[in-house]
């Protein structure tokens, strides 16, 4: 674990966050000797959770729009 003064963490932030990223956890010392842990916070969600579109098209109409996208159609 990293130990920073506060003048060094301040002039080195980018590094001081990309060293805090990799190891999880980064200490920043000020003069008067009280020291501060730098974590990184992670997402509580999935990057893949998208919100969800409201349509107003039935299951069959989506079928046939992937049936006509794909050039095929059923019974033409």
């Amino acid at each position: 674990m990293e130990i920073y003064s506060y003048s060094e963490a301040r002039q080195k932030l980018s590094s001081v966050l990309d060293k805090a990223e990799s190891t999880g956890k980064v200490l920043i010392r000020r003069r008067d000797g009280r020291t501060y842990a730098l974590v990184p916070e992670h997402a509580t969600t999935s990057p893949l959770d998208v919100p969800s579109v409201k349509a107003d098209i039935s299951t069959k109409e989506v079928i046939s729009l992937i049936r006509s996208e794909r050039g095929r159609t059923r019974g033409e």
